[in-house]
């Protein structure tokens, strides 16, 4: 018979560490029960004392769904033909930029498929410029468009853009591999020496995984937590695996985890990042929500204190699909507002807005006043 009482202590134990190595990340991640709650509860008290019960929206913008990438994961990958594609306007963009602006949420992010040309680089440029001053330089802007040359980050980042979310996926190099196409077009090391760029340009630079990849492990996912803190992110967006009927990876049947298995470990992945990144920005992701109704709030009662309301205009959102069941696709911009600001009720949370709620890991981690 188990000694619970000696087995809650060894948890305690591990969290208690200034630094956690890969055997304790591991048996974290193993935890359940008795334990599971302890590393939650411990999670919450580092966000309410680093961060306080706040959390900052960041207005998405999902603005295109062309992708010149072949993700074997993704919805919107290059070889998907039963996609409508689509393409806001720059009017359409601005406008909901100024929905955002009006409803005093702070930030924005600009989200679309990953695309590099000289025409899509001045647009992003244009956009940024058109945002600063439709907003008097208040709205703050996160951009996710992809890997980019060195000199088009840095452009951008002058144009106003100060944010910038990389999500690399599976920081093993192998595991890496079998979700992407083997060629020069999805290189991990382009990946890594991208969020080099982004950090030495100054961005407040954020990347993520996903959790319950099929090949994927324990010592996967402890690996990508160490490889966050060591390369000193001020931001993280990790969600659930969720599958895409159309993609090739959908096709493996080779899951290790199922949807719940995955749910609950975002959650622990999330936990332990905070306790690991104190001070850190974290996403409470959407996907969350694909696989539990109350997964952002959970997440946001266990460590995360950003949450991105979808404003992108409703007749594209269900065309943006990179996983299924994707959820709040029928929700207008103000639905969704009044449905977050309910969810952050629930999860004893306050919203704070009309700031940019910049992460404070950055400005320390940059000797800067935060």
């Amino acid at each position: 018979m188990r000694n619970t009482g000696t087995l809650s202590q060894a948890i305690e134990e591990i969290i208690s560490k200034e630094n956690l190595d890969r055997c304790d990340i591991i048996r974290l991640l193993s935890a359940g029960g008795d334990e599971k709650t302890i590393l939650f509860r411990e999670a919450a008290s580092v966000k309410e004392k680093h961060i306080g019960k706040k959390v900052w929206f960041r207005g998405l913008i999902e603005f295109s769904n062309v992708c010149t990438k072949d993700c074997l994961y993704c919805g919107i990958r290059k070889g998907n033909k039963n996609l409508t594609r689509y393409n806001l306007s720059d009017g359409e963009i601005l406008e909901a930029a100024k929905f955002a602006f009006d409803n005093k949420y702070g930030s924005i992010a600009l989200q679309s498929g990953e695309i590099e040309s000289g025409a899509f680089s001045d647009r992003i440029d244009r956009l940024l410029k058109g945002i600063k001053e439709l907003s008097g330089n208040r709205l703050g802007v996160t951009l996710s468009v992809g890997e980019q040359p060195f000199d088009i980050y840095k452009r951008w980042f002058d144009a106003g853009a100060h944010r910038y979310l990389l999500r690399i996926e599976a920081t093993n190099s192998s595991l890496y591999r079998k979700i992407h196409p083997d060629n020069k077009n999805h290189d991990f090391d382009k990946r890594l020496e991208c969020l080099h760029y982004l950090q030495d340009i100054g961005y407040q630079v954020g990347t993520g995984v996903m959790i319950g990849l099929p090949f994927q492990t324990l010592d996967d996912l402890a690996g990508d937590l160490i490889f966050m803190k060591e390369f000193d992110i001020d931001m993280c967006g990790m969600g659930p695996y969720v599958e895409h009927a159309d993609t090739p990876l959908a096709q493996t049947g080779k899951s290790l985890f199922s949807l719940e298995e995955r749910f609950d470990l975002t959650l622990k992945m999330i936990a332990i990042m905070r306790i690991m990144m104190k001070d850190i920005n974290i996403v409470a992701a959407t996907a969350l929500q694909a696989i539990d109704p109350m997964g952002r709030e959970k997440a946001v009662m266990i460590g995360a204190n950003i949450l991105m309301p979808n404003i992108t205009p409703g007749r594209y959102r269900d065309s943006y699909k990179l996983y299924d069941n994707k959820p709040c696709t029928d929700d207008s911009a103000e639905d969704c507002k009044g449905c977050l600001e309910a969810r952050v009720g629930l999860a004893d949370s306050e919203i704070i807005y009309d700031e940019w709620g910049d992460s404070k890991h950055y400005h320390r981690r940059r000797g800067l006043k935060g």
